[in-house]
């Protein structure tokens, strides 16, 4: 059991570094002030809301580390309850990395990203797979993605925190960006119309051209 909910990450050696590079003493009383959360507010459910991926970071039972790229509609990653969140699980390349180490060792990380608007969060906890429970699977599922759930992978929140947004790099989805290139693209079509009628009428005809005295 945990003192505080930070204590998943700031272990006795990571509070040992803290405290040999001089930054233990902040951290301290960000503990005392509450340290971080350990349910879904209201805020980290609106984040949810508009993230289209995400990384899952699980290991082998001998502690090794694997990342993957999470995708999907905005929203895909859903709030089960207060301690909960569940997404959908599709066929992929069939490695099955994931739901192997998950198999041996449910903990689990999420790193959430928000590129447009520089945000990122980080969660902790414990992922489970969950095989053929179909009210699970329709709750989870996007309606306008055709491929077959195969199964539910649910996270137990364990902490989580809102991380500082140094150094991440501006990148939008091709959701936003779509509809403004298609207003640039409407536009530059309709200048060059209109570039070509003012081109015409003040352009001599070839006839004219030549009826002109030479000089």
């Amino acid at each position: 059991m945990h003192a505080y909910p930070s204590d998943i990450a700031f272990t006795p050696a990571v509070k040992a570094i803290q405290t040999e590079k001089g930054s233990r003493t902040s951290y301290s009383k960000m503990e005392a002030r509450g340290s971080w959360q350990t349910t879904v507010t209201s805020e980290l459910e609106a984040f949810l809301a508009d993230l289209d991926m995400f990384y899952l970071g699980t290991s082998s039972a001998d502690g090794q580390p694997y990342i993957q790229y999470r995708g999907g509609a905005p929203g895909f990653l859903k709030v089960i309850d207060e301690k909960t969140l569940g997404f959908a699980d599709f066929g992929g390349n069939r490695q099955y990395i994931s739901l192997g180490n998950l198999s041996e060792n449910p903990k689990a990380f999420i790193f959430l990203m928000d590129y447009v608007h520089s945000r990122r969060i980080k969660v902790w906890g414990k992922a489970k797979v969950v095989e053929g429970d179909t009210a699970l699977e329709d709750r989870l599922r996007d309606p306008e993605y055709p491929s077959k759930v195969e199964r539910a992978i649910l996270i137990e929140i364990e902490a989580w925190d809102i991380n500082c947004p140094q150094h991440i790099h501006k990148r939008f989805p091709h959701r936003a960006v779509a509809p403004v290139i298609e207003q640039l693209q409407r536009r530059v079509q309709e200048l060059e119309a209109d570039l070509a009628v003012a081109t015409s009428e003040v352009s001599p005809s070839p006839r004219s051209a030549r009826s002109q005295p030479a000089a």
